[in-house]
C-alpha cells in the first residue's frame, strides 16, 4: 500500500501512454495481418501466388505506371473490353504510382514492395484519423478503436494491403474531414488537393470541403483560412483532369476514356439497381449475392447515420461516395471496393458495439474481421473476374 492508502498502479503511466499512442496502428496492422493470412490460405487452396494476387488487376496498371510512366506501360495491358488506346493508362491517377516509384528507389524495395509499403503506411495514418473521428463522434476511445477494426476488416479491405490506391485515398479523406470538423482549413484544403491526385472519388471530399469553407466565409469565421481551403481543395482534381484533357484533345477526355474503356459513366443507379434485383432473384454466384447484400447493408447504415444526426460533413461525404459509386455503371463486382471510402457508415456500428459488454463487442468484431478477410481473399482467388 502507498502512503495515501491506495494500491500502487501496476502499470507505470509512461507504459499506459505508450500503449494509448500505439493502439490505433497496432490494431489496424493486426487486423490487416489476419486478412493477409486468410489471403495466403485461399491463394494456396486455389494454387495461386500470393504476391501475384497482391499486384492483381488495377495493381498491374499502378505498378507499370510507377516503373515506366504513363507512356511506357506495357502494350499488352488492355482496358475492360480488351482494347488499348494511347490514353488508356490515364484512367489511373498519378499520386499513388509516384509514391510507389519513390519507395522502389529505396534499397531492398521492388515496385511491388513499395506499393504494399505505401498502402500499409497510409492505412496506419487512416487508423489514427479514424480513432480521432470515433472519439469525437462517439464520445470515447473505444468507439474509435472499434471503428479502426471495422474499417480494416470491411468487405474488400484486402485492397488496403495491395498495390491499390484505396488506402492512400481513405487516409487523405479521413484527415481532410478532420480538418473540416476541427476548422483546420489548411489541413482540409491540402488533403483534398492531394486526394484529387489519387482518385476521382475526391469529388465527394471536394463537395464537403468546399461547402464547409463557403459556410465559414458567409458566417465570417476563421478569417482568410476558409478562402485558402476553397482555393486548394479543387486544385489536384482540376490539375489532373485538365492534363488528361490536353493529352486527349477533349475537355471531357478523362470521362470519355473511362466510358470507352470500362463502361463507367453516371446513369443514376439504373445498372446497380438491375444488378441487385438479378442477384437477389436469380441463381448467381456467391460473390454476386454477397455483393448485393453488402450494398443493401450500406444503404441501411446510411439511414442510421442520418437518424443519429451524425455531423453533416461526414454524412454528406458518405452520401456523395455512395452516389458516385452506386450511381455509376461499370463493373458491378467493384461496387464493394469503391464503397471503402464511405467509412462514416461504420460509425453507428462502432457506437453500437461500444455499448455492449466487452466480450460481446469484440466477439462481434472478430466475426466481422473474419468475414471481411474471407470476402476479399475469395474475390482475389476463387473469383475469376476483376474487382
Amino acid at each position: 500500500m502507498s502512503e495515501s492508502g491506495t494500491a500502487p498502479d501496476p502499470i507505470p503511466a509512461r507504459y499506459r501512454a505508450a500503449a494509448r499512442l500505439l493502439a490505433p496502428g497496432v490494431v489496424y496492422l493486426a487486423v490487416r495481418t489476419i486478412g493477409l493470412l486468410v489471403l495466403v490460405w485461399l491463394s494456396a487452396a486455389n494454387d495461386e501466388d500470393v504476391l501475384s494476387n497482391l499486384a492483381a488487376w488495377d495493381g498491374e496498371w499502378y505498378l507499370e505506371i510507377a516503373e515506366h510512366g504513363y507512356a511506357g506501360v506495357d502494350p499488352s495491358m488492355v482496358d475492360g473490353f480488351g482494347n488499348r488506346y494511347p490514353e488508356t493508362s490515364m484512367a489511373f491517377f498519378p499520386a499513388y504510382p509516384v509514391l510507389v516509384h519513390a519507395f522502389s528507389l529505396l534499397p531492398g524495395f521492388s515496385a511491388l514492395g513499395g506499393a504494399v509499403a505505401v498502402s500499409l503506411i497510409a492505412g496506419v495514418f487512416a487508423a489514427y484519423g479514424l480513432t480521432r473521428l470515433g472519439e469525437r463522434v462517439g464520445g470515447n476511445r473505444t468507439v474509435g478503436l472499434l471503428l479502426v477494426v471495422l474499417f480494416a476488416a470491411a468487405p474488400m479491405s484486402v485492397v488496403l494491403s495491395m498495390a491499390y490506391s484505396e488506402a492512400l485515398f481513405c487516409a487523405l479523406a479521413i484527415w481532410g474531414l478532420i480538418g473540416v470538423l476541427e476548422r483546420n482549413w489548411v489541413l482540409a484544403g491540402l488533403c483534398c488537393a492531394a486526394a484529387g491526385l489519387v482518385r476521382p472519388t475526391a469529388a465527394a471530399l471536394l463537395a464537403v470541403v468546399g461547402l464547409a469553407a463557403l459556410i465559414a466565409v458567409v458566417r465570417r469565421r476563421d478569417g482568410w483560412r476558409p478562402w485558402l481551403a476553397m482555393l486548394l481543395a479543387p486544385s489536384g482534381l482540376a490539375l489532373y483532369i485538365g492534363w488528361v484533357a490536353t493529352q486527349t484533345g477533349a475537355l471531357n477526355g478523362y470521362f470519355e476514356l473511362q466510358q470507352r474503356g470500362w463502361s463507367s459513366a453516371f446513369d443514376g443507379g439504373l445498372a446497380t439497381g438491375e444488378f441487385l434485383l438479378e442477384s437477389l432473384a436469380m441463381d448467381k454466384s456467391v460473390l454476386e449475392t454477397f455483393t448485393a447484400w453488402i450494398v443493401l447493408a450500406a444503404l441501411v447504415l446510411l439511414v442510421l447515420c442520418a437518424k443519429m444526426r451524425m455531423p453533416w460533413p461526414l454524412l454528406v461525404f458518405a452520401i456523395a461516395v455512395l452516389v458516385v459509386d452506386l450511381g455509376s455503371d461499370g463493373l458491378m463486382y467493384s461496387k464493394v471496393r469503391l464503397m471503402l471510402p464511405a467509412f462514416p457508415l461504420l460509425i453507428p456500428v462502432a457506437i453500437g458495439l461500444s455499448k455492449r459488454r466487452r466480450s460481446t463487442a469484440w466477439a462481434s468484431a472478430a466475426l466481422l474481421v473474419f468475414f471481411g478477410s474471407w470476402f476479399g481473399a475469395y474475390s482475389l482467388t476463387a473469383w475469376p473476374y476483376a474487382i
